[in-house]
């Protein structure tokens, strides 16, 4: 495959990702999507589902790799490439590593939590049973400013609920 046809599939697959990222924001979850390609098939798509769901479980990754093994009907996922917005954190990469994802390509990298270099690297650590290749910086501007941009509104937020409870707090101290 040419280097303009895999970058060009690359940020196909990574722009229905921020897509997915999209309606986890809706969710009001951290906007954070992932699909998975095998044979130029999208084959899994996940996006954050952890505090609707209630499951620490349910990142992007984990929604993504379940439903490509049930569309496979095998844990196994070799040969799958996983497009994702966020750097996977340790417990994805572990998922990651376990299901034998041959790729993984993310957008932006996790400096809190990242498991794909930016922390730690588990894709290639010395006691890795599989190692996953993996790329990073694919519509890296696109998928930061998504998250940054949840960040800052989610922020914006918590502030305003903290001087309206103030607010209140004053109110009913006047009251008595």
């Amino acid at each position: 495959m040419s280097v303009e046809k895999e970058n060009k599939d690359a940020n196909f697959y990574m722009q229905r990702a921020i897509e997915l990222a999209a309606i986890a924001e809706e969710e009001g979850e951290v906007p954070v999507g992932a699909v998975i390609v095998l044979d130029g098939e999208i084959i899994g798509e996940g996006w954050n589902r952890s505090i609707g769901s209630h499951d620490a479980t349910a990142h992007a990754e984990m929604m993504a790799i379940k439903q490509a093994g049930s569309k496979i009907e095998n844990y196994r996922l070799v040969d799958a490439t996983l497009y994702v917005t966020l750097e996977p954190c340790p417990m994805c990469a572990g998922a990651i590593v376990h299901s034998r994802i041959k790729r993984v390509i993310f957008g932006a990298s996790d400096m809190k939590t990242g498991a794909s270099g930016s922390v730690i690297n588990l894709f290639t650590s010395a006691t890795a049973f599989h190692f996953v290749e993996c790329a990073s910086g694919v519509m890296e501007e696109e998928c930061r400013a998504q998250l940054q941009a949840f960040f800052k509104r989610r922020r914006k937020e918590k502030k305003e609920e903290r001087k309206l409870q103030r607010e209140a707090e004053l109110k009913n101290q006047m009251m008595e």
